[in-house]
């Protein structure tokens, strides 16, 4: 029988092989990891069947954490060499610094992000810690606290700054959230040190920071000024693709406010899922938002998609490219977030309250 964990192996660490040797080398492998990153993931999606529904049985996963550990530490190894390979320091020519560009950055922000934040969910704090420095080394590290406190808390309210509502363009909703999340993460752990007692230097947002800074300054310090941009294109690509996800996974479907005060209760019905079987290993089971929202310590290989599940129409890399073009984008999904919440709210047999 084959291991729950073997595909995810399969489908995250080939692209780490390919980038590895695609940054050194250039030639076939570059071009092989960025194509692995976009049309041979699409391809796939619409090739395979739909994987299992029901996730793998069982609630611990030894070798979960191990490959989402190894695929930090090789991300934190392609950062570096990312920057290298795009600013033209390992030898590649125009054109493969560009593909460099579109491969590492396809990695970082749906493979990477999507382990960052399986690692920021574990109770380990090495685990934790891992996931941390992974959003810090892609200038992100706020997210570490607004996707916890933030996001899982208000999700699908007008307090969740990252939420998208109907009608919402994702360029005018990345714009909103990035500072949103940003600025309110920050009010979140200042009010958490003083309720604890602690000092302001303990805030986390020091170490956000301060850890973007120092790697840009150890960059410039060992691979120069073009490596330095090249690791801001970089980081900005893969925070397009986060943000990205989030949209696509949250895109209209909030929670009723109740006539007493606060929300409806947060469900199943309240994230977007996709259920094909490569852009799920690929990306430690992301798609599968829903239930990770209802259980966020389950561990990936675990996560569950019941038909009841509010589904995308095609896979999250091509819905994607989708919301680039929000015309499009409004037309295919906002009669699909109406009959998604008309199903919720007979799910919930939860009354009307008035407008």
């Amino acid at each position: 029988m084959t291991h729950p964990v073997s595909p995810f192996a399969l489908a995250t660490l080939a692209p780490v092989l390919l980038l590895a040797a695609g940054g050194i080398l250039g030639g076939a492998w570059i071009w092989a990891a960025a194509l692995y990153m976009s049309f041979f993931a699409l391809g796939l999606d619409q090739i395979l069947t739909v994987a299992d529904r029901d996730g793998a049985p069982g609630s611990e996963f030894p070798a979960a954490d191990a490959l989402s550990a190894a695929l930090a530490l090789a991300h934190l190894a392609l950062m570096p060499l990312g920057a290298a390979a795009v600013a033209g320091l390992t030898g590649l020519s125009g054109a493969e610094r560009v593909v460099a560009f579109f491969g590492f950055g396809l990695f970082f922000g749906q493979l990477s992000n999507s382990n960052a934040h399986e690692l920021i969910h574990r109770g380990n704090r090495l685990l934790f810690g891992l996931g941390k420095w992974v959003y810090i080394s892609m200038l992100y590290g706020h997210h570490t606290t607004a996707h916890r406190l933030l996001h899982h808390v208000h999700v699908g309210t007008p307090q969740d700054p990252n939420f998208p509502r109907k009608g919402m363009s994702f360029y005018r909703n990345f714009l909103r959230g990035w500072t949103g999340s940003f600025v309110q993460g920050f009010r979140v752990e200042r009010a958490r040190a003083a309720r604890a007692g602690k000092p302001a230097w303990t805030n986390p947002y020091l170490t956000y920071v301060g850890g973007a800074l120092a790697l840009l300054a150890l960059c410039w310090a060992t691979l120069g000024g073009a490596a330095v941009l090249a690791w801001l294109g970089l980081s900005f690509y893969a925070q397009t693709q986060l943000a990205m996800v989030d949209y696509l996974q949250h895109y209209g479907l909030e929670r009723r406010p109740l006539p007493q005060g606060g929300y409806e209760p947060q469900t199943i019905h309240h994230s977007w899922n996709t259920p094909h079987w490569f852009s799920s290993h690929m990306m430690v089971n992301a798609p599968r938002h829903s239930d990770h929202h209802a259980n966020p310590a389950r561990p990936y290989p675990a996560l569950r998609l019941p038909e009841e599940m509010p589904v995308l129409p095609y896979s999250l890399p091509a819905m994607g490219m989708v919301a680039l073009w929000p015309p499009l984008w409004f037309r295919l999904m906002d009669r699909r977030v109406d009959a998604a919440l008309a199903r919720a709210r007979a799910a919930t047999a939860m009354p009307e309250t008035a407008s």
